[in-house]
Parts: C-alpha cells; sequence; structure tokens
C-alpha cells in the first residue's frame, strides 16, 4: 500500500496525548486494509522514525486503529508537535 494512504489521520483523545507523553507511542486511525508492516512503513516514510512496534485494535466504530511504538531514540513528542497535536 501507498504509505501516505495507509494513516487516515492522528488520534487526538487525552489518552492519546499521555500515551505520546508517558509511553512514546502515536496513535493513528489507519486503513482498514493496512497490516502492521504496512503500518510500520508508513510512519517510518512520512515522519521520518524508526518504529519498534505496532499494535491494531478495531473500535466500535469499525476504524482500525493502530499504536505505533517509536525507538527510544526518537521522540513522540516531536513527532506529535510536527503534526499538530499539541
Amino acid at each position: 500500500m501507498d504509505p501516505y494512504k495507509v494513516i487516515v489521520r492522528p488520534v487526538v483523545t487525552e489518552k492519546a496525548i499521555s500515551m505520546v507523553e508517558r509511553e512514546n507511542k502515536l496513535t493513528f486511525i489507519v486503513d482498514k486494509r493496512a497490516t502492521k508492516p504496512d503500518i510500520k512503513k508508513a510512519v517510518e516514510t512520512v515522519y521520518e522514525v524508526k518504529v519498534d512496534k505496532v499494535n491494531i485494535v478495531i473500535t466500535m466504530k469499525g476504524e482500525k486503529k493502530a499504536y505505533v511504538k517509536l525507538k527510544p531514540e526518537y521522540s513522540a513528542s516531536e513527532v506529535a508537535a510536527r503534526i499538530g497535536l499539541f
């Protein structure tokens, strides 16, 4: 999949913001057809970071939500600031 089509939008909730600060994780709504490797590649390409781990949840609305943990040398806070979460 095209990396720019995998990520639909970032999630901006109180929980998502606290995960950025505490766990170095970013949260995105992604395309339902995207796999974990697709999401990892998309985040690494679009935001120029290295991804440690990706967890996926299907929400009650039927959307696919991805929790993306960044490698320790990258800051989720900086990425969040770049994309306008703060």
